[in-house]
């Protein structure tokens, strides 16, 4: 017995773990940064942390009262209604979920190249079908209602992540507007804001007392520093909003992410610290970093090095772990996420050496 064909579909490439590293080159984990998989460098709230805790007491009871505490709060946040708030297990739970509910087999998906594999991912997984939209390097990777528009063919669903993963670009108010004027009446936008806290730029979820073909994605993993616990939610327009209890999986979000997610939502001085840390971070690396990058507004930099591979390899072997962007397409490029001070600044100074040796011409 075998299971379906699955010859078309992708494996999700995460950034390599500090463990997995420091068993590789022989090491003490400590010794080593981790700046490849865009996570909080300070860490979650402590009122996240002391709620994790105090969750453990209930663990053998089913998260009910602790998923609509959390769906209320994050209703409040946004000014919306409890049932436009689709509670999931990470941002990509939430995009299973909007897979479920809106394709019917052979149904086609449009998504962003290079962009976050799991969009495609999932609508394979529901028997979709998967088309993409090129962002040029050449235009540092604008992002436009027409450079959609142009590959767009009736989709079913289009994915727009703003700021981008891996580029770290936004797209403009107006031109997701724009987008939602332009696409089919059944074709539903989804405009994937995981790293949205740390861009200036207003939320999607302004549109959508608007607009009933919009869907905005959030995650609890980045700015909130809850990236183990997976966590995170879509908010859809209140007309279809009682899909969710037809398509959610049960009780998928744990007690314990629930309440950590309560918690952290409330903490906003630990918000503001983690993006005023990326903030500088970004700035540092556009600086004093030897090689071209790009403007972004999420808690990473993408920077044009030649060759990803080898100067992800060597700044590895020196005790340094940034994202080789081949997987995303990007082979000449590597993304380093913004980490502490001290972390940044040991990520950019090992980079310039290894820049340096690498192009060095042979003794």
């Amino acid at each position: 017995m075998q299971p379906r064909d699955l010859s078309s579909h992708v494996e999700y490439v995460p950034g390599r773990g500090v463990e997995e590293v420091a068993r590789d080159l022989g090491l003490d984990p400590d010794e080593l940064v981790k700046l490849s998989s865009n996570e909080n460098p300070h860490g979650a709230s402590p009122a996240a942390i002391d709620a994790v805790r105090g969750a453990a007491e209930d663990i053998s009871i089913y998260p009910k009262a602790a998923h609509t505490d959390l769906t209320v709060d994050l209703a409040e946040k946004w000014d919306l209604t409890t049932e436009q708030v689709w509670v999931s297990p990470g941002a990509d739970g939430a995009i299973d979920y909007l897979s479920r509910a809106m394709l019917d087999p052979a149904d086609p998906v449009l998504v962003p190249d290079p962009g976050f594999s799991y969009y495609g991912m999932s609508a394979r997984y529901h028997h979709g079908d998967v088309r993409s939209y090129d962002l040029s390097k050449a235009d540092d990777f604008e992002m436009t209602a027409e450079t959609v528009l142009e590959a767009y063919d009736g989709e079913r669903i289009v994915f727009v992540t703003s700021p981008h993963n891996p580029t770290g670009a936004t797209m403009a108010r107006e031109e997701i507007e724009a987008l939602l004027s332009g696409v089919d009446d059944d074709s539903l936008v989804v405009v994937d804001e995981a790293y949205g806290e740390f861009a200036d730029v207003p939320s999607a979820a302004g549109l959508l007392s608007e607009y009933d073909n919009l869907a905005i994605l959030r995650t609890f993993s980045k700015a909130y520093g809850l990236a183990g616990l997976r966590i995170g939610y879509a908010l859809v327009p209140e007309a279809w909003g009682d899909a969710y209890a037809k398509v959610s999986t049960p009780f998928a979000a744990s007690e314990a992410a629930l309440r950590a997610a309560i918690a952290a939502l409330a903490d906003d001085d630990h918000v503001e610290k983690s993006v005023e840390s990326a903030e500088w971070a970004r700035e540092h690396i556009h600086e004093h970093l030897d090689a071209p990058t790009f403007d972004s507004a999420a808690n990473f930099v993408l920077c044009d090095v030649g060759d990803g591979s080898a100067v992800a390899e060597a700044a590895q072997q020196a005790g340094v772990i940034i994202r080789d962007c081949s997987s995303f397409g990007l082979p000449g490029c590597v993304r380093i996420s913004c980490g502490t001070e001290t972390e940044t600044r040991r990520a950019v100074e090992t980079l310039n050496d290894v820049l340096a040796d690498l192009e060095a011409p042979e003794p």
